[in-house]
């Protein structure tokens, strides 16, 4: 009978390692969002241009012929962007924040958001064009979700504008085992790296500059309890059910 109760002990033990209850209040997103006002302060944001940014930068004007000393074709790969204008070259932001530009040579971009970049270059184009018109896109946009989600990677966005959620989102969410209120989000900021602390679990970022997301944000979901305490029992569990077996066999052939 001792062994019998030796044995329905060690079954005990094994499901109180490999079994965890989670209550709701570490699993659900935003839990006071009721009882937030309605905000519009973040609906405004702009991410500002940054070194490394790639840029596609296309000058247009009434009389398209003037825009040609601005409009510098790709040497290769050119494509085709409609019937009769060849690709536009990409501008790569160097490492002191500056481009360089046909007719107008160097100019500073980065630390500027994308409005400001287009009337700066609308204003410097206007000493030889008539009311030029500037659209600029990001192309190297992206942001990297890392850990405990279902697909971790980098992601390219094409809006230029991206939430901490649609982003996780796009990388199909936390796994149950991620740790919901302690996400990680590095920036780089003015040449410095930040680190900073979001909780999903609760509203009050969506008004935080973490809310929106800025290009190479990346965004690092820690282990729960759950899943660091199955790591340890993980690698052990086939030897420990090996080891019920045969305990298991013994008693079955002592009891008879």
């Amino acid at each position: 009978m001792n062994f019998k109760l030796f044995i329905k002990s060690i079954f005990l033990f094994v499901s109180l390692l490999l079994v965890s209850c989670a209550s709701r209040k570490d699993l659900t997103y935003l839990q006071n969002v009721d009882a937030l006002q309605n905000s519009k302060a973040s609906l405004n944001y702009e991410p500002k241009l940054q070194n490394d940014d790639l840029l596609s930068i296309i000058v247009s004007a009434d009389q398209p012929e003037l825009t040609i000393p601005f409009n510098m074709p790709q040497i290769q790969g050119n494509y085709q962007i409609n019937q009769n204008q060849n690709g536009i070259k990409t501008y790569l932001i160097d490492a002191y924040g500056f481009i360089e530009f046909p007719v107008l040579g160097k100019i500073k971009l980065a630390g500027l958001t994308r409005e400001e970049a287009v009337v700066k270059l609308q204003t410097a184009i206007k000493e030889y064009i008539i009311n030029p018109t500037i659209n600029l896109r990001i192309l190297n946009y992206k942001v990297s979700v890392l850990g405990e989600v279902a697909r971790p990677g980098t992601y390219t966005i094409s809006s230029e504008r991206i939430t901490l959620l649609e982003a996780i989102s796009q990388a199909g969410d936390l796994t149950i085992y991620g740790k919901r209120n302690n996400i990680l989000l590095i920036r780089e900021s003015e040449g410095k790296m930040t680190y900073n602390r979001v909780d999903l679990t609760k509203a009050d970022f969506i008004g935080s500059p973490f809310y929106y997301l800025t290009q190479n944000d990346v965004i690092v979901v820690e282990p729960n309890k759950t899943k660091m305490n199955s790591s340890v029992v993980g690698p052990n569990v086939t030897t420990i059910i090996s080891a019920l077996s045969l305990l298991s066999t013994l008693y079955i052939i002592l009891s008879r």
